[in-house]
């Protein structure tokens, strides 16, 4: 498994995968992984931090270069 993506996205209260705002990027992860033809394979949130994992190399690697570049 390659390593875990961790973003900032939501308010604190934001603390549960069923959370509306959060199942709904949740949706959108699966959608762009079947994009890549391949499947989300972990997604938690803590107080607005969501971590996520998919078991595409590329996939990740295409994440990270988004993030980096938005800094």
């Amino acid at each position: 498994m390659t390593g875990i993506i961790e973003v900032d996205m939501f308010d604190e209260e934001v603390d549960s995968v069923d959370h509306p705002m959060a199942d709904s990027f949740r949706t959108l992860l699966e959608e762009v992984a079947e994009q890549y033809n391949s499947s989300l394979l972990s997604y938690e949130i803590e107080k607005g931090m969501v971590s996520f994992v998919f078991d595409s190399e590329s996939l990740m690697a295409d994440i990270l270069k988004i993030l980096q570049e938005k800094q």
